[in-house]
């Protein structure tokens, strides 16, 4: 099933049922449940008795196969680390589990990007006929996960398309997408539901602060409530705490007590806060942690404007390798030391 908020979406897009575009890049916010939304839309595909609004009926065969993970016109195209997220399939996670274990590498790192070879497999599903006489589906998440090798290969596929294969695209950063298979897919942005369903959301699954949950999520329900479970938690406490020190901020302290977590999480904390800190000083109105205003307020006050427009490029160029660190710890001391310059 798709999210309540998702229900205006999905009734727009039936409208292209009776020409599916061969390439469809639904893209937006991190966390508002996109994977779920192409998931269910694949699943409608290929439904052998949908219903009038496109919906799968979850009855027939082609539906039970799609919920085992095995439907013959289905492939989700994905990195290794979230085979088992987005098949969606405890038959996939074992699957896997079993061709680690032949490999001997249970404790290898699994792959991030999207590779080359996945997409080069890929022409054998593309190359023959639908085994149910309908649609095939490939489902890309997350887009930006390809590597500029993949990138390119799928990009000759989209320029020639395959008939009777639709490509449906997830992507929450299209920024790092190929323009030009940007320009191959017919784009369709996803709504972020409104404050008042997401909380109310939030409340059922039995968060507690919605609130403040979802402001730090940046109003994403999914985020918001992987917010609340967060074994992170007291080590993100600490990141605000030392931001709000402002010129005592302790980098080596920082450095020391974060290094061991991924480079991703410790950028999206200081640039939901540096957000904020130009947020308060062009509006006073803190977006992602409104409960520190007082905090944001003092040291924004302190900020040198041109060093602060400095360190938001140097922040911006880390995020474009945050993958890749040759050393976490390096490059935590180097951004909270260029921080704490900030302030006069």
């Amino acid at each position: 099933m798709i999210y309540p908020w998702q229900h205006d979406d999905w009734n727009r897009l039936q409208r292209l049922r009776a020409q599916w575009p061969h390439a469809l890049l639904l893209y937006g916010q991190a966390g508002i449940g996109k994977l779920r939304f192409a998931q269910h839309l694949a699943q409608g595909m290929l439904c052998e008795a949908p219903a009038g609004n496109g919906e799968p009926c979850g009855q027939c065969a082609a539906c039970n196969w799609f919920v085992q993970g095995n439907h013959p016109d289905y492939r989700a195209l994905l990195p290794e680390a979230l085979a088992g997220e987005a098949a969606g399939t405890a038959a996939a996670a074992e699957e896997k589990e079993k061709a680690d274990a032949e490999e001997g590498k249970k404790t290898r790192t699994l792959s991030k990007e999207i590779k080359i070879e996945q997409v080069r497999a890929l022409l054998d599903f593309c190359g023959v006929g639908a085994h149910r006489g309908g649609a095939r589906v490939v489902l890309v998440y997350p887009a930006e996960a390809l590597n500029a090798a993949s990138a390119n290969a799928l990009l000759k596929t989209l320029e020639e398309p395959p008939a009777g294969v639709v490509f449906l695209l997830v992507s929450a950063r299209v920024d790092r997408l190929l323009p030009t298979i940007i320009s191959r897919c017919r784009q369709w942005p996803m709504s972020t539901p409104a404050p008042d369903q997401a909380r109310a959301w939030l409340a059922e699954q039995g968060a507690a602060d919605a609130g403040a949950l979802l402001a730090e999520a940046g109003g994403a329900p999914l985020a918001a409530l992987a917010l609340a479970a967060d074994e992170n938690r007291p080590l993100r406490d600490f990141t605000l705490k030392q931001l709000a020190a402002g010129s005592e901020c302790d980098a080596f302290a920082c450095a020391e007590a974060l290094q061991k977590l991924p480079v991703p999480v410790v950028l999206g904390w200081l640039q939901r806060w540096l957000y904020d800190l130009v947020a308060e000083r062009a509006a006073q109105r803190p977006r992602y942690f409104p409960a520190a205003q007082r905090e944001l307020t003092r040291c924004a006050e302190r900020i040198d404007a041109n060093a602060f427009a400095r360190f938001m490029k140097t922040v911006t160029r880390e995020r474009a390798v945050e993958n890749h660190p040759l050393n976490a710890r390096l490059v935590f001391e180097a951004l909270f030391l260029g921080y704490r310059d900030l302030f006069v």
